[in-house]
């Protein structure tokens, strides 16, 4: 009981209301489109807590991540966009399940519900970049024969995705930065389907507000590196 109490207040009047609004633009759209697509609704809720986890460095938002591709992966099936179906449920899910474990053996200081950061090489960015672009290349012929709507800015969508859960999983602050690009290749995703189809609107909200949710997790964790550097300088002397 006292482990629960702790981590509600850990949780900042700020990042109460984010959230907060974030559920209430959700919900709102999905009612005012009249959506009746409850998988999608159900999606975007998991999705926008697992952010506001994620966001503080805490490994049950890569839990809620897993549950959000699975939910996702099956509304993006609905809409031909296999390439999110296939990068959420054959990329995104598996790498989460395995930045859980990378997190949980990596907590800062013995704290279990903050995620000890990291601190990349340029190499290993630069690497990581081109081991992206490679991915990308080989999902945009994969994509091309499952006819895959919109396969350009899918096939975009794969090389963010891919990018952001590479640096979440080696516990990057540039994941927040790399999954706010992905937000905005999806904002234009579903703004297309969105021309013949208004329930996608309710998508195009959800992944506003994942972009909102995703520029303070960076912001927050820069914060927290410097915190967390600070701690480690005074306990070294």
């Amino acid at each position: 009981m006292q482990r629960i109490k702790r981590f509600f207040k850990s949780i900042t009047l700020f990042e109460y209301l984010l959230w907060g609004g974030s559920v209430t633009a959700i919900v709102l759209a999905f009612v005012l489109c009249r959506n009746t697509n409850y998988y999608s609704l159900t999606a975007s809720l998991i999705g926008v807590t697992a952010l506001i986890l994620v966001a503080k460095g805490n490994v049950a938002g890569q839990f809620l991540s897993i549950v959000f591709a699975a939910f996702y992966g099956v509304v993006s099936y609905a809409f031909r966009y296999y390439g999110e179906m296939v990068t959420y449920l054959g990329m995104t899910a598996p790498i989460a399940v395995a930045t859980a474990v990378v997190w949980l053996k990596h907590p800062f200081s013995g704290n279990n519900t903050q995620v000890k950061i990291n601190r990349l090489s340029v190499l290993e960015y630069a690497l990581s970049f081109l081991l992206g672009i490679a991915v990308s290349v080989a999902f945009y012929f994969i994509l091309r024969a499952f006819d895959t709507a919109n396969l350009i800015w899918s096939t975009a969508s794969v090389f963010t995705s891919f990018y952001a859960v590479y640096l979440s999983l080696r516990r990057s602050p540039y994941y927040a930065a790399a999954y706010a690009v992905n937000d905005v290749v999806l904002i234009v995703l579903w703004s297309l389907t969105a021309r013949s189809d208004t329930e996608s609107v309710a998508m195009i909200v959800c992944f506003s507000a994942f972009l909102l949710n995703d520029l303070y997790g960076f912001v927050n964790w820069l914060r927290m590196q410097k915190k967390q550097q600070k701690f480690l300088q005074e306990k070294s002397e």
